[in-house]
């Protein structure tokens, strides 16, 4: 007798931007980046159950529930490329700051795609997952693959690196977000000073030299990213003993990377006297994954009794 499972819970981890250089401009308008990328241990908790409607819900956050979420379009895209006749009761505790740099919408797509592909038995590889995933955004097949990885063009060309050496991150959200295509406007207005060297980095991940990786770390948006709260913060994690800190994507998220465990929780105390969402976390291996299926049933057979 076959079983099908009713439900699923996802875990999708946030990111880090560990280095972020523009280096040029596509043939398609999009910019050229080169990056080295870092999942981490704080998740978007997804629930996906069967059910004969698409429908999502994001109970506690102001992020909208409609078509236009990466979530409702990760479930429509999925649909669509395996022909299921199906649909799907989605449920998204938000846990990842937004307009962070941290690629919270991305990891739910990424949690809705894995959690789908589960739901159903699809069978869908990591390859084909990816593929979806670049058609909702850039940074979806990096959350899908996780863990440490070299990230170029606008996202789509990802290299497995081996793990992170061992840290913690202390990662502050200031007041105000930032709007991703007004950070690149602003950057081609402006320009940059920082190119941060990710050949260097990633050189830096091999040796497992975390000294090495941050030397080599920096954000060519974090110049003209308008967060003006970013040095004040930096200069916070600095002087609790970060090894290193930066803006984490296209902001507004700055963290700071220690080699201490408790000097990482005393930065973290330190920021949150004076910001409201502080998070303590640790690079993890992986992305978006499957942590438990729920209420399966026997699963209806077709044809003669």
């Amino acid at each position: 007798m076959s079983f099908q499972k009713q439900s699923v819970t996802v875990l999708a981890p946030a990111k880090l931007n560990l280095s972020l250089d523009v280096v040029g401009l596509l043939p398609n308008g999009y910019h050229d980046l080169d990056m080295v990328m870092q999942t981490i241990d704080l998740y978007e908790h997804i629930t996906v159950s069967r059910s004969e409607y698409l429908d999502l819900c994001l109970p506690g956050s102001f992020v909208p529930a409609n078509e236009k979420n990466t979530a409702y379009k990760a479930a429509v895209a999925f649909f669509q490329y395996t022909g299921l006749l199906a649909g799907a009761k989605i449920t998204i505790r938000k846990q990842v700051p937004v307009r962070a740099g941290m690629a919270g919408g991305s990891a739910d797509a990424a949690g809705v795609l894995v959690g789908l592909n589960e739901l159903y038995n699809a069978g869908l590889s990591m390859s084909e997952l990816c593929a979806l995933g670049s058609q909702i955004g850039a940074d979806v097949p990096f959350a899908l693959m996780g863990g440490t990885c070299r990230v170029q063009g606008v996202g789509d060309l990802l290299k497995p690196l081996p793990p992170c050496p061992d840290c913690r991150f202390v990662v502050v959200m200031p007041s105000v977000g930032i709007s991703t295509p007004e950070a690149f406007k602003r950057y081609d207005t402006m320009g940059s000073p920082v190119h941060p060297n990710c050949e260097e980095q990633e050189k830096a991940i091999r040796e497992e030299n975390l000294k090495a990786v941050c030397a080599a770390a920096g954000n060519a948006l974090e110049y003209c990213s308008g967060a003006v709260e970013t040095p004040a913060i930096c200069e916070k994690l600095n002087a609790c003993g970060a090894v290193t800190s930066l803006m984490t994507g296209s902001g507004a998220a700055v963290f700071g990377v220690f080699d201490d465990a408790e000097k990482a929780e005393h930065a973290a105390a330190v920021l949150r006297e004076s910001y409201e969402q502080v998070y303590l976390a640790g690079p993890t291996r992986g992305g978006a994954r499957v942590v438990a299926s729920h209420g399966a049933k026997p699963a209806r057979r077709r044809g003669k009794k």
